[in-house]
């Protein structure tokens, strides 16, 4: 269960994960709505994850030493802001505006609000209460996505965001009833942000996510086609799968956090991203079997979002000094390693090879980030010694 004072950070991870995971799902309903193409819609989907790269580390450098519930609460005001004005959007320039401005609280939001979790959580117990706050975006990939798919397919697209606006709303009434009021971060400012900037440790740590994560991506990217094609299933069976990948994402984001809380993060990290390369491998060599895949549907979305919180605890872990900023790059690296994974898992289909050919690349992606942690760890012992 959910503690109290985690809640509104959960329902604005819900309202998030909604907004952002949606978008697929209603792709040609927006298409249509707008009378544009599906390829010109999927600038869309850019654009907002534009706005998660750079509204991340910009929004928490500039409000880093406010109180952070007042801040979390500015950033869910932008949030219903954008995306009711999303709903209202006339054509597609505006709507494409509208989607990076939505974007930029995301990221700002997990990070502080990973931050805030870690203060309210009990000692030891840091890393299930970020789980907490990511099983809002993982519930969302199951019961969210899929009715705000149904509503655009059968009613409109412009009630789904209308729908997100609302759970903006709803999560600004809890923040302000149910999360206490926390200090602020004395003489934060962006100049003294940027330092952490110079930690090579917080390099490897942001590598480790964009790339590493990539792996998943490039999964995800092309699985439709993959399930078609390859593994020949029914599109009608498409949201199904996809219900048990999210299934999979609200079992790992917990068993993620348990699992950070009894070993070091980095190592929780290194564990998870070596399961993943089988996984994806798994995934390529057994492509024509449908139980398979549907099997390896939920573990790969499992093991992708435990990944989830010990990444947040290695990136607080190594930006003290600017814990929000550094835990903010979290969503950063994640949308990153998404356009990353979309990108090169792209490369083979346009040589001409079939829709397992990404899932290689998504198991390379994943080998580089087990690659990644081992020199970070390396790292880590050689600043002891040298200490």
């Amino acid at each position: 269960m959910i503690k109290r004072s985690l809640a509104p950070l959960a329902l604005g991870g819900f309202g998030i994960g909604m907004t952002e995971f949606v978008m697929m799902g209603i792709l040609p309903d927006v298409a249509n709505g707008l009378h544009i193409t599906i390829p010109q819609a999927g600038y869309l989907i850019s654009a907002y994850a534009c706005g998660v790269v750079v509204g991340a580390p910009t929004l928490v450098s500039m409000l880093g030493h406010k109180p952070p519930r007042s801040v979390l609460i500015l950033f869910m005001l932008m949030f219903l802001v954008f995306n009711g004005l999303s709903a209202l959007a006339p054509n597609f320039a505006s709507l494409l505006l509208l989607r990076f401005l939505a974007g930029l609280p995301h990221g700002a939001f997990f990070g502080v609000g990973a931050v805030v979790a870690t203060r309210l959580a009990e000692k030891g117990k840091e890393a299930a209460a970020l789980a907490s706050m990511f099983s809002g975006l993982t519930i969302a990939n199951v019961i969210g996505v899929p009715a705000g798919t149904w509503l655009g397919h059968h009613m409109s697209w412009r009630i789904v965001f209308l729908i997100v606006a609302a759970i903006g709303l709803a999560t600004v009434v809890m923040l302000k009833k149910v999360v206490p009021d926390i200090a602020g971060t004395p003489g934060a400012g962006l100049r003294q942000d940027l330092q952490i900037f110079r930690r090579a440790s917080l390099w490897l740590a942001l590598g480790i996510t964009s790339i590493g994560t990539g792996g998943f991506f490039a999964w995800l990217s092309y699985i439709a086609p993959l399930l078609t094609d390859v593994t020949h299933f029914h599109a009608d069976m498409i949201p199904l799968i996809m219900t048990v990948v999210g299934v999979g994402m609200t079992v790992g984001v917990n068993v993620g956090g348990k699992l950070a809380d009894r070993v070091p993060p980095l190592r929780a990290i290194l564990i998870l991203l070596m399961s993943m390369v089988c996984l994806l491998g798994l995934n390529a060599v057994l492509a024509s079997s449908q139980v398979a895949m549907i099997t390896l549907a939920f573990l790969v979305g499992a093991n992708a979002l435990a990944l989830g919180p010990p990444i947040q605890m290695l990136l607080i872990e190594n930006s003290r000094e600017a814990e929000m900023l550094g835990s903010s790059l979290g969503q950063s690296g994640f949308n990153i390693g998404n356009a990353l994974g979309a990108f090169l898992g792209g490369i083979p289909l346009t040589l001409g090879y079939s829709y397992a050919s990404p899932l290689w690349v998504a198991a390379g992606l994943a080998l580089a980030g087990v690659l990644l942690a081992m020199a970070m760890l390396a790292h880590g012992r050689k600043s002891v010694v040298m200490a």
